[in-house]
């Protein structure tokens, strides 16, 4: 086993360091710590509390605004995909020693007002500026949200339809528009290079997850992170011990998504992606939950059913293929801007 040199861990990593040394044993905790589920349960009386930890995640390239509510959604995200509303947030700042109190007012506000609109109360956090802390990674924050049912990444059922929400890359796509956007304007032209940057207000499943789980009929759902739509289908299979068969070409990608993939050299299928959700959904109430999202605004597309068996074919121009978990997304990489010095 070896740390990888960018991103999440390995899987190996989490099952044999993380996963046998998880503290006291409880009763009252429903889903613990597991490969491909972002989020624990613990039951609390008749109810169930939702709650994931993240990183707070300040992108200065975007804006001081959208990187805070890209923030408050990143953590927001995780828990509405298990069906619960998110309400509570506790937030631990590590700011770096050069931010400003106007950059940390605007911040603030905007994280405060952000959780107003999604129903969050704000409950407990620590704020301190210290050596070494850089940006975007500026601390921790933990969300909660509070259910009477729930649903994880690992109740995908054989029979279910495979839905993917916006498309491929969306993430990868609005970040890389927003930290090169001059030196992709030269490249792409200035549409092409703002419908990407405009990408970044795509950026959370939060409405996309709740509106689904209201339409019912959903068994499992979770948000394409790193290692974007692949990586996302592959956990979901995973964890719910189950087999797919997906149709690459049923997956969207949009415009100018290609392009930017396509110009920093970069997979948009195994990219991150948060904004893109990916649901295994009762075959019957496949199409009711995509005309509940279009009545939102929000472009998805039945892409694959999932099977028995446990592995995951993928099916492109007639061919089938095995999928394995991308295991590094080239987001990472592709942040260097390298591929743009020439």
């Amino acid at each position: 086993m070896e740390m990888p040199s960018l991103g999440k861990i390995s899987p190996e990593i989490f099952e044999n360091v993380i996963l046998p040394n998880l503290g006291a044993k409880s009763k009252s905790v429903i889903v613990p710590p597991q490969h491909g589920v972002d989020c624990g349960v613990i039951k609390v009386g008749g109810k169930y509390l939702v709650v994931e930890s993240d990183p707070v995640y300040i992108a200065k390239e975007l804006g001081m605004k959208k990187a805070a509510w890209f923030a408050v959604h990143i953590l927001a995200s995780d828990v509405a995909v298990m069906g619960a509303k998110p309400a509570y947030l506790s937030i631990d700042l590590n700011l770096p020693l050069e931010i400003s109190v106007p950059e940390f007012t605007e911040m603030w506000k905007t994280i405060s007002s952000e959780c107003k609109k999604l129903g969050i109360s704000i409950v407990a956090g620590h704020t301190a500026k210290y050596p070494g802390c850089n940006f975007p990674m500026v601390g921790g924050a933990t969300m909660i949200g509070i259910a009477d049912r729930f649903i994880t990444p690992a109740m995908a059922k054989p029979g279910d339809s495979i839905i993917v929400t916006k498309g491929a890359a969306i993430e990868a796509s609005g970040l890389l528009a927003s930290f090169f956007y001059e030196k992709i304007k030269g490249r792409l032209g200035r549409a092409t290079a703002g419908k990407a940057r405009n990408l970044a207000w795509k950026m959370s499943v939060v409405e996309d997850a709740l509106t689904v789980f209201k339409a019912g009929g959903v068994n499992a759902m979770h948000d394409a992170t790193e290692c974007g739509v692949y990586g996302a289908l592959f956990e979901i299979a995973k964890a719910s011990k189950v087999g797919m068969e997906i149709e690459k070409e049923k997956i969207i990608v949009l415009p100018e998504v290609e392009a930017i993939c396509n110009l920093f050299k970069i997979d948009p299928y195994i990219s991150i992606s948060e904004g893109t959700l990916i649901i295994s959904a009762r075959e019957s109430k496949a199409k009711g939950i995509i005309q509940a999202l279009k009545k939102k605004h929000i472009p998805a597309s039945i892409v694959g059913r999932v099977t028995k068996k446990k592995d995951i074919l993928l099916k492109e121009n007639g061919v089938a293929r095995p999928l394995a978990h991308p295991r590094v997304d080239p987001f990472w990489e592709a942040c260097s801007g390298k591929v743009l010095e020439f």
